[in-house]
């Protein structure tokens, strides 16, 4: 398990990451992103205060996969 709670998985082939946050001690999927907007709005969905500001905050946020931002099919 990772110690961040928020995990953006790796590209998918057709495009778009998917996203799933770890709470009350299960990991459920927010769905998948296609951009850092799309993830914004599913943090303020689970209720992350201020989601722009923990994109890049490895005690927030974990990018597996492949490069942070970047959205394009593997």
């Amino acid at each position: 398990m990772t110690s961040a709670p928020i995990v953006v998985h790796r590209p998918s082939l057709l495009g778009g990451r998917r996203v799933t946050v770890h709470s009350s001690g299960r990991d459920e999927i927010l769905g998948t992103a296609y951009s850092d907007h799309d993830l914004v709005v599913f943090l303020e969905g689970a209720g992350v205060a201020e989601p722009e500001a923990v994109l890049d905050d490895p005690q927030w946020v974990e990018w597996r996969g492949g490069h942070a931002h970047e959205f394009h099919a593997a």
